[in-house]
């Protein structure tokens, strides 16, 4: 019996924002046998969850563009993390009814034989699914491995976290309270304010609504600045930055859609690098996979299960809503970290 296998394809390279259902397409002409389908010795799976994430925006382009990232192709599925069901296995280390985590296409089943790229998720840990997509996924992973590795934190210190409501910045602001250090934190709106100040943020402002340069001045200087942003907030924190402060170099969102109306913004202010002794760190998740992987999963996911790390999902029910999940990420509209919820179980 043919069951559909709807998809969301990459249609085409945006210029500045991606356009929902243009940058994507939304297609279910395609069906798939789920009792017959060959299974090759691998195994089907029923997509519930998919990440969307701000880095998607760099795989958005040309393929003659080089990035750390593969681009999407044209006429294929988005692609990024996700958790799904076991309906059938032929392999013996994944068994129909086990939940996975790992990399799929934006579809509703997908058929593989990398039982390698996928994580078979616990049972009795009490965490819904759809959070390790978040704070026990790669979002959790990239504010453990990053704080763990670059932070050098000491208590009584204090941190600037910019998107400090977003599904990283949040799990940071936690590791660094937990840590006795005194956190400034923005975000977009006051109702992120409000989350931020829930999770322990000591200051927590609007960026909209108050100057980042002069909060920071006034409750500065700050010894360790968590960059999601860069741009002018880049700009702002090394200007606040006392000697030898730690830059973790996470994102610069204000520089993804850029454009010829809008184009990038350049900090001036470089030179204080030297002559404050700054260190700037950039860094990717899976370069720290291996050092830090076994420690996070021992670490974070108990601490969810506790309540000791607390955070906010933002779902959208269904494929069809991922251009505008995609778009909302990247205007900073989300709350909490984007999940697409593809199916029930």
């Amino acid at each position: 019996m043919p069951t559909r296998n709807a998809r969301v394809l990459f249609n085409e390279v945006p210029t500045g924002y991606p356009e929902p259902g243009k940058t994507d397409k939304y297609d279910d002409s395609q069906t798939i046998d789920l009792e017959n389908v060959p299974l090759n010795g691998g195994f089907l799976v029923k997509i519930l969850y998919l990440s969307i994430d701000p880095y998607m925006r760099g795989r958005m382009r040309a393929p003659t563009t080089k990035s750390y990232s593969p681009p999407f192709t044209i006429g294929e599925p988005l692609q990024n993390n996700g958790v799904g069901v076991i309906i059938r296995s032929e392999n013996p280390d994944i068994k129909a009814g086990d939940h996975v985590h790992g990399f799929f296409p934006f579809q509703e089943y997908y058929v593989t034989a990398n039982a390698k790229a996928y994580r078979v998720l616990p049972k009795d840990q009490n965490i819904p699914w759809s959070v390790y997509l978040g704070a026990c996924g790669m979002t959790g992973k990239t504010a453990y491995y990053g704080w763990t590795a670059y932070a050098e934190a000491k208590k009584g210190e204090t941190v600037f976290v910019s998107t400090g409501a977003g599904p990283v910045g949040s799990v940071v602001i936690q590791l660094a309270k937990k840590q006795g250090l005194k956190v400034i934190a923005s975000a977009g709106s006051d109702e992120k304010v409000e989350f931020m100040k829930s999770i322990g943020a000591d200051v927590a402002f609007n960026y909209k609504k108050e100057s980042t340069k002069e909060v920071l001045e006034k409750n500065g200087p700050i010894n360790i600045y968590w960059d999601h942003v860069g741009g002018q907030t880049l700009e702002a924190a090394i200007d606040a930055a006392a000697p030898y402060a730690r830059f973790i170099e996470c994102g610069m969102i204000s520089q993804y859609n850029v454009s010829a109306e809008n184009p990038p913004y350049a900090p001036k202010n470089l030179t204080q690098i030297v002559g404050k002794c700054l260190n700037l760190r950039g860094f990717l998740v899976t370069p720290l996979e291996e050092k830090y992987r076994d420690e996070f999963y021992a670490t974070i996911p108990p601490m969810v299960a506790k309540g000791e790390i607390k955070f906010l999902e933002d779902i959208t029910e269904g494929l069809e809503g991922t251009g505008k999940a995609i778009y909302e990420v990247q205007a900073g509209k989300n709350h909490g970290k984007s999940i697409i919820r593809v199916a029930a179980e």
